[in-house]
């Protein structure tokens, strides 16, 4: 979390959610059985409370069905945008290759993916469908590897798909593995922990209210989200969008109006720039640390302005940012951002 935090540039969906599940861990009783902190003490609990275990299973369902949500729009479903971009660049995968130049396969993975997000959280929850919902957790996560470098998080999601199965199932896996490892087991007359829940409760519970609330923050913004992303992160909309852009400040002189044209790479890594060029908080943020930067090299009276161009999900490049704006006049809020220009399309849905 703190690294993620450190350059949000590096933001991802993936890394996020393992900071809530990380948090969420805080406050639960995974030292109760078969841990360290059971082995230390020589004393384990065989009972934790259900809440325990419904709370992870309620933040993967969070993940997952609002992930499907986010897919319902014009965009994904009509046009089988982004995928249509990216899957034909798989070309050189074994067997898969030429599948992925065909433009059903495109609007199937696109249904696909929309159709799994929305109902593999009660595929797992419903017992008699718990192992087919599995089966589709393994194969959803393991293309998605193949097909897309997205680090860890496949794996993570499909061994904590493993907390909707019932305790037997674990106990065996537990057996297995203390075998294996010839880790003994400890035993204790006491069944369940007698640790107070009630303000693990009260931090758990606010938790699920920011989470089920906060992705529709968005709702509180004029313009197109994908367009503006003025509520988008934090939203679990996962690889909805495909979108590049060029951004080319300028530095003037209010007095003088004398002017001099920045070069992005003196200042930020490539990977930075491209996430810039395409985020206007970034944008502002950057423009600012320009005016701290050549202010502090003697320059004075600053304005910076930038020339801005946005191409999204295959529509023409368009200009993105108002270049008239001085945005050392704009301040970081959360209002809306009067200095992005209107996107001249509309994208249907959630």
């Amino acid at each position: 979390t703190y690294i993620e935090l450190m350059d949000k540039t590096t933001y991802l969906n993936h890394y996020y959610f393992i900071t809530c599940l990380s948090f969420l861990m805080l406050f639960l009783e995974g030292g109760a059985y078969f841990s360290l902190d059971a082995y230390r003490k020589k004393q384990a609990f065989n009972l934790v409370p259900k809440w325990n275990i419904d709370s992870i299973k309620l933040l993967l369902g969070i993940v997952y069905f609002y992930a499907g949500l986010a897919k319902l729009n014009s965009d994904w479903l009509l046009r089988a945008m982004p995928l249509k971009i990216w899957l034909p660049s798989k070309y050189d995968l074994p067997f898969l290759g030429n599948l992925m130049q065909q433009e059903w396969v495109h609007y199937s993975f696109s249904w696909f993916g929309a159709i799994y997000d929305l109902s593999i959280p009660f595929l797992l929850l419903y017992k008699p469908t718990r192992k087919l919902g599995f089966i589709l957790v393994v194969i959803f996560h393991v293309l998605t590897r193949v097909l897309f470098p997205i680090g860890m998080f496949p794996y993570i999601m499909i061994v904590s798909a493993l907390i909707f199965f019932d305790a037997g199932f674990h106990k065996k896996i537990i057996a297995l593995l203390g075998k294996t490892f010839r880790i003994k087991s400890v035993t204790s007359k006491t069944l369940i922990s007698k640790t107070s829940w009630r303000p693990a409760l009260f931090v758990v519970g606010l938790f699920f209210i920011i989470q089920l609330l906060l992705p529709w923050r968005y709702l509180l913004y004029p313009g197109e989200l994908f367009w503006t992303e003025e509520g988008y992160r934090f939203s679990w909309r996962v690889m909805l969008m495909e979108k590049a852009g060029y951004a080319q400040f300028k530095v003037v002189d209010q007095e003088t109006g004398k002017n001099f044209y920045v070069d992005n790479s003196d200042f930020l890594t490539p990977f930075q720039e491209k996430q810039m060029s395409t985020q206007p908080d970034f944008m502002l943020e950057y423009a600012q640390y320009l005016a701290t930067h050549f202010t502090a090299q003697g320059h004075k009276n600053l304005a910076v302005y930038v020339e801005s161009y946005a191409a999204l999900n295959g529509r023409l490049s368009r200009p993105f940012i108002d270049p008239n704006v001085n945005l050392l006049k704009e301040s970081r809020s959360l209002k809306p951002k009067t200095f992005i220009l209107p996107l001249d399309d509309t994208i249907q849905g959630l």
